[in-house]
């Protein structure tokens, strides 16, 4: 460490940085290889600082390390003078990645033998300077000389920085002269001298929009949603991608590959279909789809089947369902059973090439990440062929064999398994086959063989990243990039598959589709429109950390959707009757009531009231404070949409004195004083059944031991589900159809359940309307 010491401060590094240097043994390492390189190169004679401080960014930024040697020889040779050259360098090779080096295209690349004078430096920095002058004499030393500094780069690229920054500033005071006391003072405001306290123009009113041309805007474009894909590589580019590996088959693999796909952008969702996809599985569904969507690409939807035992038909229709349910269409459909002959087949070949081997280590012995390595592990390659053939064969006892992969995963896990048996029949293949590849194995060549440009993943799969680029190139295949992004985790729920089955199993929850859970299946049942889910997607982006995010800001997108597209009815859920002694008609009155409030263009339904009508208990109380609205003996209230205010005459009540109707009278709204609220009623309506879901679990991490001690189970809200067996919903309902959306008024929003019949309507409560904490 000393040594090392002593040899960084040699180059030019200050003590400090030195010592920091040190401590990172990988950058202390690779520090050292390159100095110890340029040393042979200068022949023993000292580095000078200015080409040390170069050395050191040659350790810290290269991408390319085997081109160290020769970017540090242009340093030594002083071919390469400045950070910009040697930034071109790094460029240059990024792009470039294959031997030979094209001497003269890397030279001009880089500026090589390209020397910019004082006087050039001078007669630029003026030219520059005059385009700007104006601005600088009205704002002076306020004003920002990187756009004067950013100008002169880019007509003097290969120009010395601080030459350059040192003509500005002599320029700059030439013109302005010393800085005054005004110079000095810190702008008081940013836009051109106006007072901060001006007033501010009304608003405009917003163009209306129709939902979808929202839509348009919001779900399709991927400005919102990519996030930290817009660094995403240009199709063909693989190599350019940080840490990607390239071999010389690379480029003309590349070449391949753009011809068979033309240049498009291709992606895949890969889900396994051993059970129901919920809320996460949203954000990869939006990301795949729609990042092949905006790029005028293509996305398959790939079941990853290759484990037999858990795989069940309803999965599989369910998951193409639920893309469909959110808007997309995939390109192709395809399953990692279609390619099982191809898959062995490279198996043989990856055999063949002393990079798999057949190991009898049991999945015990193997488990974790330091286990002993396998004593098969160099056994011959004849003998493995012929072992792998046996396990094809069926003539290997399932366990008492496994084919491994001679490679290491970042998370250090050595020689993943890339074959086991399985003597279960396949639900696609039946008996053909009793050996199974792996996620590891699968995954990779299932990308390269259906020629995927951009294979997204969760970030639990980055340390199997280096795996799935060791295999494709391992197998001189096209090798597609792996990108990922941080999971979706929602608070207040759990969304393994073992989890939920425990809550099904238990009786918790009816099934997938419960809508307390937030499986997709589910939130389609409680109502969510798959608009909502795809626009809280977007909302939340794609970003490399894992957030979690509360169930309310899912809640808030499912109301901005429902405001704009469910019907307005009127219903009541704990009803008192209420008769009007002075009924104004002999028939019933009917009333036009808009559908969509706010938009006129979704049309209206009839409402009917007779004498005979009923309002919520909760809208009547026989003496109210002050700040009670509503009905009481003494204050009379409003009818919704039928211009009436009705005020009590008598209070009937049973034996236990609870009020079960009300003798009202009533008068036109233009013939007494406005009432104080509208309460919403039913008159001609037909008994449902509604059910009102609140949070399964009481804590935002019910998985969490330090949170919930006893477990997930013990967490759970018995009380979470309430059914009110014969709601009063207005008439217009009748003939709905599952799944159709109502905002039900005061109340929330509530969608036809599943289990509707002919003779009983179902609704399921959606969420609750926005609360306004000024309303009693």
């Amino acid at each position: 460490m000393a040594m090392n010491l002593t040899l960084f401060i040699s180059i030019g590094l200050s003590e400090q940085k030195a010592k920091e240097t040190v401590k990172n043994e990988a950058l202390s390492n690779e520090l050292k290889q390159v100095i110890e390189h340029a040393q042979k190169i200068n022949k023993g004679a000292s580095i000078e600082k200015t080409i040390g401080t170069l050395l050191y960014h040659v350790a810290t930024r290269s991408k390319n390390k085997k081109r160290n040697n020769f970017i540090t020889e242009y340093v030594v040779h002083k071919k390469i003078t400045s950070e910009a050259q040697l930034t071109a360098s790094f460029e240059y090779f990024r792009c470039n990645p294959l031997d030979p080096v094209d001497v003269k295209a890397f030279d001009e690349a880089c500026g090589v033998g390209v020397v910019v004078t004082p006087e050039e430096i001078e007669d630029t920095v003026e030219e520059v300077l005059e385009k700007h002058k104006d601005n600088l004499l009205e704002k002076r030393y306020h004003y920002n000389t990187g756009l004067i500094m950013g100008e002169v780069r880019q007509k003097l690229k290969w120009a010395d920085t601080k030459m350059v920054k040192s003509e500005i500033d002599m320029q700059v005071l030439d013109l302005l002269g010393p800085k005054t006391a005004a110079d000095m003072e810190k702008p008081k405001d940013a836009k051109t001298g106006k007072s901060k306290n001006k007033e501010k123009k009304p608003k405009e009113k917003k163009k209306e929009q129709s939902t979808d041309e929202k839509s348009e805007r919001e779900y399709t474009s991927m400005n919102q949603l990519c996030g930290e894909a817009l660094r995403f590589h240009k199709t063909g580019e693989n190599y350019k991608t940080e840490g990607y590996v390239v071999t010389p088959k690379t480029m003309d693999l590349l070449k391949q590959h753009l011809k068979e796909t033309n240049g498009e952008v291709r992606t895949r969702f890969p889900p396994e279909p051993n059970g129901i996809l919920h809320i996460g599985h949203a954000k990869a569904i939006n990301f795949n789809f729609g990042y092949a969507r905006a790029h005028g690409g293509k996305c398959n939807l790939r079941y990853d089947d290759t484990n037999p035992e858990k795989e069940e038909e309803k999965f599989f229709v369910g998951i193409r369902e639920i893309i469909e349910w959110l808007g997309y269409k995939p390109w192709k459909i395809t399953h990692s059973s279609d390619f099982f002959q191809e898959l062995y087949d490279f198996a043989v070949e990856l055999i063949k090439r002393g990079d798999a081997y057949v190991c009898h280590q049991r999945a015990d012995e193997i488990k974790g990440f330091n286990p002993p390595d396998s004593p098969w592990r160099n056994r011959p390659i004849e003998e493995s062929l012929q072992l792998f053939e046996d396990m094809r064969k069926g003539k290997i006892d399932e366990g008492d064999a496994t084919l491994r992969m001679k490679t290491i995963l970042e998370e250090g896990k050595k020689d993943p398994v890339a074959y086991r048996i399985k003597f279960t029949p396949h639900h696609r293949s039946g008996n053909d086959w009793c050996i199974y590849p792996t996620y590891d194995y699968t995954h990779c060549l299932c990308d390269s063989i259906e020629n995927i440009s951009h294979s997204l993943c969760t970030k639990e799969f980055q340390s199997r990243r280096s795996s799935y680029y060791w295999l494709c190139n391992a197998l001189d295949l096209y090798c597609p990039v792996q990108w990922e992004y941080g999971r979706l985790n929602l608070n207040y729920t759990v969304v393994s598959k073992r989890k939920i089955g425990k809550l099904i199993s238990q009786g918790i929850v009816s099934d997938w589709d419960d809508p307390r859970l937030f499986t997709l299946t589910a939130l389609r049942r409680r109502g969510f429109p798959p608009e909502a889910i795809n626009r809280f997607c977007a909302k939340v982006g794609v970003t490399m950390s894992q957030v979690s995010f509360d169930p309310s800001m899912l809640d808030a997108c499912v109301r901005d959707v429902l405001n704009d597209t469910a019907t307005r009815v009127m219903s009541v859920f704990d009803p008192i009757k209420i008769t009007i002694t002075n009924f104004p008609s002999k028939k019933d009155l009917e009333f036009d009531v808009p559908n969509i409030p706010h938009d006129t263009s979704k049309g209206t339904h009839k409402v009917r009231l007779s004498s005979t009508l009923f309002i919520e208990q909760s809208d009547f109380a026989e003496s109210g404070d002050s700040n009670f609205r509503r009905l009481t003996k003494e204050q009379p209230v409003g009818l919704k949409y039928a211009n009436l205010v009705i005020s009590v005459e008598s209070v009937l009540k049973d034996q236990s004195g609870k009020v079960k109707e009300l003798k009202v009278k009533c008068v036109s709204v233009t013939e007494t004083e406005k009432p104080k609220a509208f309460i919403h009623w039913v008159s001609e309506a037909i008994k449902c059944e509604v059910r009102l879901y609140e949070r399964l679990f009481r804590h935002q991490h019910p998985e969490d031991p330090a949170e919930v001690p006893g477990g997930f189970i013990t967490d759970c809200d018995k009380d979470s589900l309430k059914i009110i067996p014969d709601a009063l919903v207005d008439l217009s309902v009748k003939g709905a159809k599952v799944y159709d959306k109502f905002q039900f008024e005061r109340n929330g929003f509530y969608s036809v359940d599943p289990d509707t019949t002919d003779k009983k309507l179902i609704f399921n409560r959606t969420v609750l309307l926005k609360e306004d904490s000024g309303k009693k």
